[in-house]
């Protein structure tokens, strides 16, 4: 038996992800891909421990599974 929490076996957030980050998005209760393109971009940076270098590598991940961020609501008026 490991002591791995059952959401992080089944995360296919980029490997190169920094811990800080990895565990904001976890905190907030994003462990995949699909999750993400749920919420806008400017909702996952104002999680603590998501930097300019994050929110790169989570664009890139989900830009390669023909995803992308929801759009932010104030971009939409």
């Amino acid at each position: 038996m490991t002591n791995t929490p059952h959401n992080q076996q089944e995360s296919d957030l980029p490997a190169g992800l920094a811990k800080p980050a990895q565990l904001a998005l976890a905190a907030a209760g994003h462990w995949r891909l699909e999750q993400l393109a749920g919420v806008s971009e400017a909702q996952i940076r104002q999680l603590h421990g998501i930097g300019p270098k994050a929110l790169d590598q989570l664009r890139r991940a989900l830009s390669a599974r023909g995803l992308a961020f929801a759009a932010d609501e104030a971009r939409e008026t």
